[in-house]
């Protein structure tokens, strides 16, 4: 029977030197749901800007075992298997820091952010913190956690899993409704590998602006965007292609 893992972490920061100090994941689909919530070390010390986000501070770690050599990773790499599934929000991010700590992931993979922006187009927002209010899972958090034995904490990885367990019941029933009559979790799949075509500038100079407007008018600008800005995500950089005509 194929096993769901919904997963996050916690790490010293978002750049290429950074790693992950916190594990917390669930696993769906045995006769229990598993619980792990595990601190690692890391040589990479956690800077103000991610200590701000999730309160983990040096102490918290000090002592603890290597990413790899946790039990939670250790289980990880059990279920890694390419029957089951790995559940993210913004799973690009999870997936670049688990591969600093040597896994490949093999699961088939939901990105419930991409999901979210194929079946929420509308929604200001995809954040998952912007879902948890919106939606009112935070009046589901503590019995769901009550009966997890979880304890809920602003940003901790853990605590971010239990949302995203909550949140996947209303994705699952928003692709059923919106695909009727296909698999919903190997819809969510094949989403998850389906780029968003961005229509609207929502930063910069162009902000409001349609990207096809824009692609008319100022071409240059969106070329230097594709040769510039580092950080510019999977969909905007296909959607800019797009419009473009590459």
């Amino acid at each position: 029977m194929a096993k769901y893992v919904i997963l996050d972490t916690e790490t010293t920061g978002t750049d290429e030197q950074d790693r992950v100090i916190q594990l917390g994941y669930m696993v769906l689909g045995g006769k229990e749901i598993e619980v792990h919530n595990e601190f690692c070390s890391a040589d990479v010390p956690i800077n103000y800007a991610a200590m701000e986000v999730h309160g983990i501070t040096p102490e918290m770690i000090k002592g603890k075992p290597k990413c790899t050599e946790m039990p939670a990773y250790k289980r990880l790499l059990e279920l890694n298997t390419p029957e089951n599934y790995m559940i993210i929000h913004n799973a690009p991010f999870d997936l670049k820091m688990l591969e600093k700590e040597g896994f490949e992931v093999a699961m088939k993979v939901i990105d419930t952010l991409r999901v979210a922006k194929h079946v929420y187009e509308d929604e200001e927002a995809h954040r998952l913190q912007y879902f948890r209010y919106k939606m009112g899972l935070y009046k589901e958090e503590e019995a769901e956690a009550k009966k997890l034995g979880i304890e809920v904490k602003a940003h901790d990885a853990i605590g971010d899993v239990l949302v995203l367990k909550l949140f996947l019941t209303k994705l699952r029933e928003a692709v059923e409704k919106k695909y009727p009559g296909e698999n919903p979790v190997e819809k969510m799949v094949d989403l998850t590998n389906t780029p968003i075509l961005v229509k609207t500038f929502r930063f910069g100079k162009h902000k409001g602006k349609s990207l096809e407007e824009v692609a008319q008018e100022d071409p240059g600008y969106l070329r230097w965007m594709l040769s510039s800005m580092d950080n510019l995500d999977d969909d905007m950089r296909y959607s800019i292609n797009h419009y473009l005509g590459n």
